[in-house]
């Protein structure tokens, strides 16, 4: 996820003061969140994310191994089975949603 931040004058002169706007952009789509055990660092990660980021209709990974949470975005639905093989692909398992 990130978020952009704009801050100028809204209207080029500078004499009406200044407006900001925040816009969060992230991938649309499915965000589901699993629990994965046996992560502890960055490698660990890396690992799982690209094992899930090969799934079908994946579009963002993000795994933390110090909390063992890994959000997955993706167009349709995943198959928890698929998800749970590319896991054990990476050598970790998957514990379940979160």
């Amino acid at each position: 996820m990130t978020t952009e931040t704009n801050t100028g004058s809204c209207c080029g002169s500078g004499s009406c003061g200044s407006a900001s706007t925040t816009v969060d952009v992230r991938p649309a789509g499915v965000t589901t969140v699993y629990k994965v055990s046996g992560m502890t660092c960055g490698h660990c990660e890396s690992a799982v994310s690209g094992e899930i980021s090969a799934l079908q209709n994946v579009t963002a990974v993000t795994a933390v191994a110090e909390t063992g949470v890994v959000t997955v975005i993706s167009a349709a639905p995943l198959d928890e089975e698929a998800v749970r093989a590319a896991v054990d692909e990476a050598g970790y398992e998957l514990v379940g949603r979160a």
